[in-house]
């Protein structure tokens, strides 16, 4: 008999419309779908045709009223909804489902006032506060579409989202606090972006936090007081009730980082995207009514739509709002305490956040402390994305929780993207919420360190060849999905067909879509992500994918003069491209570019005998603070490898591509210094590797 996980997987792509429709019916709709799925052809104003499809497409339905409404009339509005956590400004709030929707129906009447209707766009650019959450039920609940912008972006960055938006309001704070750096005014980039857009939203409302103020508004017209707005509306009796929207209508726009370094708008539905989080976070992340969820992340990226935000509520759960860092707010023990404090079920976290903790705290003092006096015995689960987990790390903890948390207590590496909106795959706590017959152990399938586990309902997930075809279950190839996408996975990008098509499916000519990832399935099923497809380092017809990339670091960073790496590709004629490494040295005072050639043979033999000889460095650069990192930690390999790609043909100055998700610009240019002197004194002859 089939596990529970694989029976639901195989249903949903089987019998869609029979698998979906009874999932449907576990949400309040406006007017009920008749159906689940369509599919038809669509043409482009190109002349291409390509399968297009819809979830839903008949229904009407308020994610609002799903995610508050439903609950309160349902007697739970005294459960608590929002648990907002702030270690930067030593704050704890709590939210119930009653005052939620009390403060959510009373600032949706303030947007209407000012001028938000159904369809309109609305773009959030907040910190992490209960604000933020309160503004997209908000503008959700008047059948408007939000498009959050990671507080503390670029004015650039958010000039650019503006204008592919062209937002009716943006919702603003007077500042953010990121981490231990201090208050952050919001004002210069908010009136910078505004400046620099050719499109002027006619509102700008702004949070007022007591850390700094935005006062006296005299650049921008349209700018308003978000509390003193909340205020007036209240003591008018103002208050909007819930719009319904086609299900196929946009609930918000995403903007990921294009290759050409124009924001993608990805643009999720209602109805499918409802359906497949309650759903989700039921089957996925075993969260039911009145349990706890802590997802560590940021209403800027997709997990923090999905699962700070609209699933925990979907499914009448507590979600834990949290500003601050897994580290330095105040210490390496933020997490554990923030679990024991309010007895949370679920922490769902990046493996950068983890790898963070354990450098700060390499015994796990403070999980051992916690975990001894029982404080993590609620935690059932510990979920990780965001990029691939090492198998240290998932084993690492793994053994922690079994000795600390809730019996059976599992560490679950998932895959997924903005564009698919909650995971592609991962190991399901219970299964047997994805089904209508329960049959089987609904005990998780067996973790695979190095795995993100199996396709998830929905996701029809192959490994290709470059040409399109399959390879064998164990070979490495791209990772691409047949069609139709499961209902939280878009459809198209916001107002651009084209660009849709171009690109995820003219690769494979619409027969697959393309993830851009490259893996393999193993003989059981089970998804590994290597790498992005162009990260990928082809060594004399070798091909190096992250995971090789990190275990050569690892053997770098095992030389005890040095304590930090990444390794890119650089060309060479020979056989393609070589392993190519920047490293940070240990200790202090002034260091050249180009290590010195004992340093270099030392570390090359230890790559050579723990790795192999094919995986011998081209070369190696070092200095100080410049490898360049996101704001969730994540190594910008493609902007080194991009600076390399350039230094090789002489082009030190030539303009690269820098996502707005990076920490600090600045450490580009060091790396920029660097590259520039370790490829003139080579040049010279003065460093021969």
């Amino acid at each position: 008999m089939a596990h529970p996980q694989r029976a639901a997987l195989e249903r949903s792509l089987t019998d869609p419309e029979t698998f979906w429709s009874g999932h449907a019916e576990r949400l309040h709709w406006h007017r009920k779908p008749t159906r689940a799925l369509t599919r038809q052809s669509k043409t482009l104003p190109s002349g291409v045709q390509h399968e297009h499809w819809s979830w839903f497409p008949d229904g009407e339905i308020s994610t609002t009223y799903n995610c508050v409404d439903r609950h309160v009339a349902g007697g739970r509005g005294d459960q608590v909804a929002i648990i907002w956590e702030s270690p930067v400004t030593q704050t704890t709030e709590k939210y119930t489902y009653a005052q939620l929707l009390d403060e959510v129906e009373v600032l949706a009447g303030v947007l209407r006032e000012e001028g938000v209707r159904k369809g309109d766009v609305v773009i959030i650019y907040m910190p992490m506060i209960p604000a933020a959450l309160i503004a997209a039920l908000a503008i959700t609940r008047l059948g408007a579409i939000h498009a959050a912008v990671f507080g503390g972006f670029a004015a650039k960055s958010l000039a650019q989202r503006i204008e592919a938006a062209r937002p009716r309001a943006i919702m603003t704070a007077s500042c953010g606090i990121e981490g231990a750096k201090g208050p952050i005014s919001y004002r210069p980039l908010v009136e910078g972006a505004v400046e620099a857009s050719r499109f002027k939203p006619s509102k700008v409302i702004v949070w007022q936090r007591d850390q700094m103020r935005w006062n006296n508004p005299d650049k921008l017209g349209g700018q308003r007081n978000w509390q003193r707005l909340v205020k007036s509306a209240r003591g008018r009796g103002i208050r909007a009730g819930p719009v319904p929207v086609k299900s196929t209508d946009g609930l918000y726009i995403i903007y990921t980082s294009g290759t050409t370094g124009l924001p993608k708008g990805v643009l999720r539905e209602a109805g499918g995207h409802a359906v497949g989080l309650e759903l989700s976070i039921q089957s996925l992340f075993g969260i039911k009514p009145g349990d706890v969820m802590f997802c560590a992340s940021d209403i800027g990226w997709v997990v923090g739509h999905s699962y700070i935000l609209y699933a925990p509520l979907l499914v009448g759960a507590t979600t834990v709002l949290f500003e601050g860092k897994p580290i330095g707010t105040p210490d390496a023990g933020t997490f554990w305490r923030i679990i024991e404090k309010h007895g949370v079920n679920t922490l769902f976290t990046a493996p950068t956040a983890m790898r963070a903790i354990r450098k700060d705290d390499p015994s796990d003092r403070f999980l051992r402390e916690i975990g001894e006096r029982g404080g993590l015995k609620s935690l059932r689960a510990l979920f990780l994305a965001g990029e691939r987990s090492e198998p240290s790390i998932v084993s690492t903890y793994q053994d922690l929780l079994s000795r600390y948390a809730a019996p059976g207590a599992l560490v679950v590496d998932n895959w997924w993207s903005s564009e698919s909106g909650s995971p592609i795959s991962g190991l399901a706590l219970d299964s047997h919420a994805a089904l209508t017959t329960k049959s089987g152990s609904n005990r998780p399938l067996a973790i695979r360190p190095g795995s993100a586990g199996l396709p998830m309902p929905g996701f029809d997930v192959r490994i290709v060849d470059d040409e399109g075809n399959e390879v064998p279950r164990g070979k490495m190839g791209n990772i691409v999905m047949a069609l139709p996408l499961a209902p939280t996975a878009f459809t198209s990008l916001f107002q651009d067909e084209e660009r849709f098509y171009k690109g995820y499916l003219k690769r494979f000519d619409g027969r697959w879509l393309d993830t851009g990832d490259a893996g393999l399935i193993d003989e059981d099923g089970y998804v590994h992500i290597m790498s992005r497809s162009d990260d990928i380092i082809n060594v004399a017809a070798h091909r190096f994918s992250t995971e090789n990339q990190g275990q050569i670091e690892q053997v770098i960073l095992s030389h005890p003069s040095i304590g930090e790496a990444s390794v890119v590709g650089i060309p060479d004629a020979l056989k393609g491209h070589l392993p190519f490494a920047f490293i940070q040295p240990r200790g202090e005072g002034q260091i050249p570019a180009t290590p010195s050639a004992k340093l270099f043979s030392e570390v090359n033999a230890l790559v050579r005998e723990q790795i192999g000889a094919i995986a011998s460095l081209g070369g190696m650069i070092q200095g100080r603070g410049m490898i360049p990192k996101t704001r969730s930690g994540k190594t910008m390999r493609r902007v080194l490898r991009e600076l390399i790609e350039n230094a090789v043909q002489g082009k030190f100055d030539a303009v690269i591509s820098v996502p707005p998700t990076v920490e600090d610009p600045d450490v580009i240019e060091v790396a920029r210094g660097r590259v520039r002197e370790y490829f003139m004194m080579k040049e010279g002859g003065k460093a021969k590797l």
